[in-house]
């Protein structure tokens, strides 16, 4: 698939991106005006999206339960009681769950949860239980056998046949030993061992090369944010010409875009809300580089109203903005099993509609702070040197 990142992208698809995001928009604004509150029905096309390429492809829930939470930091996870949730969680329609190798026992839980699924519930019901998991190895060779025996850990951890989806990581670009990887996970998918190769973290330039190399990924995750636009300056464009997917994370940035945090002063020690977690601090450093915390409040005073307008939470109106963008098939909520839960506030993302005023109050917030493109670098970046 021979093309310029920097010429034909920018050249051809600026309009296209750019019409497919406003015919979407006007054909949501059909379903709910500006004037009243949105109505609580939600259609299957609403809530579900297929990812593909080639003849590989994947049905998953546009809103994703994040398991990153259970690795530690965030609160012990006790077995049961996270299990019980994920239960919880799959009966309301949220049924699709993102983990990795090193999120702690993400693995070994869907592994229970989903032998609870065929032991208590009908088997069409399993047919929209996905599983997708992350492989983040440390850059050395990849040897056929090497990955095989790692995706052999993921998949009996799991207990399942085939892995939903394997969402590849790689750290150092300067080693190239990704694209040999990617070979051998393509080569378990014909096995069957793998439904669907994807990405995660990887940048567009990688993406391109990966692309031309005939490697048939079917999405990328990324970080990706009202705050931290980067996906929408040059990925997304990619993603629109090659037909993959962006999954984000980081949406409501670790809960930095909620009620708790507005109006919350963290000058003061003890006077507010601790930044107390993994999540909370890391992107409490993407609100510094983005523009600060005055700026930020001045946001999160913006999407209250369009909130209280709408009858949602600040939560509801962030993922449903990036859910919005070009290239975005679904986002990632991170679940705190067993410790907290915020199913309604999930299930309302699918029957919101930010109107255009909406939309033009946030990105008069938004373009007052930095371009975190030039801040940080495209995806990824902030997770390796280049």
């Amino acid at each position: 698939m021979p093309m310029s990142v920097h010429s034909v992208i920018a050249t051809n698809l600026a309009t296209t991106v750019s019409s497919n995001w406003l015919n979407r928009r006007v054909s949501r604004r059909r379903i709910c005006s500006s004037s009243v509150k949105c109505s609580t029905e939600t259609t299957e096309a609403d809530r579900w999206v297929k990812l593909k390429n080639g003849n590989d492809s994947l049905e998953i829930c546009r809103v994703l339960n994040g398991m990153w939470q259970t690795s530690g930091g965030w609160g012990k996870i006790d077995r049961n009681d996270a299990v019980d949730a994920m239960l919880r969680y799959a009966d309301a329609g949220l049924s699709t769950f993102d983990m990795a190798d090193i999120y702690g026992p993400s693995e070994d839980l869907y592994g229970i949860f989903v032998n609870r699924v065929r032991r208590e519930r009908p088997p069409e019901y399993l047919e929209k239980i996905k599983g997708l998991t992350k492989w983040v190895p440390p850059p050395v060779k990849m040897t056929r056998s090497y990955v095989r025996e790692n995706i052999e850990k993921s998949r009996k951890r799991m207990d399942v046949a085939s892995l939903d989806m394997l969402q590849f990581h790689w750290w150092d670009y300067a080693n190239d030993g990704y694209l040999d990887a990617l070979k051998h996970l393509t080569d378990l998918k014909e096995e069957g061992k793998i439904k669907t190769v994807a990405l995660t973290n990887f940048d567009t330039e990688r993406l391109q090369k990966i692309l031309e190399n005939g490697i048939p990924v079917v999405s990328n995750q990324v970080q990706h944010s009202i705050v931290d636009m980067r996906p929408q300056q040059r990925m997304a464009q990619l993603c629109e010409l090659s037909g993959v997917k962006l999954i984000t994370y980081g949406t409501v940035m670790g809960g930095l875009l909620s009620e708790k945090f507005l109006d919350a002063n963290l000058t003061i020690p003890f006077a507010g809300p601790r930044l107390n977690t993994p999540s909370l601090q890391k992107y409490k450093r993407m609100v510094d580089a983005w523009g600060g915390w005055n700026l930020f409040q001045g946001l999160l005073r913006t999407m209250k109203s369009i909130a209280t307008k709408h009858g949602v939470s600040i939560p509801t109106v962030a993922v449903r903005y990036v859910l919005d963008q070009p290239g975005v098939a679904g986002s990632m909520i991170g679940v705190r099993l067993g410790l907290a839960e915020h199913i309604q506030d999930a299930n309302a993302i699918f029957s919101l509609v930010l109107d255009e005023e909406d939309v033009n109050s946030i990105q008069e917030v938004t373009k007052k702070g930095k371009d975190l493109l030039q801040v940080i670098g495209d995806c990824g970046d902030e997770y390796r040197s280049i």
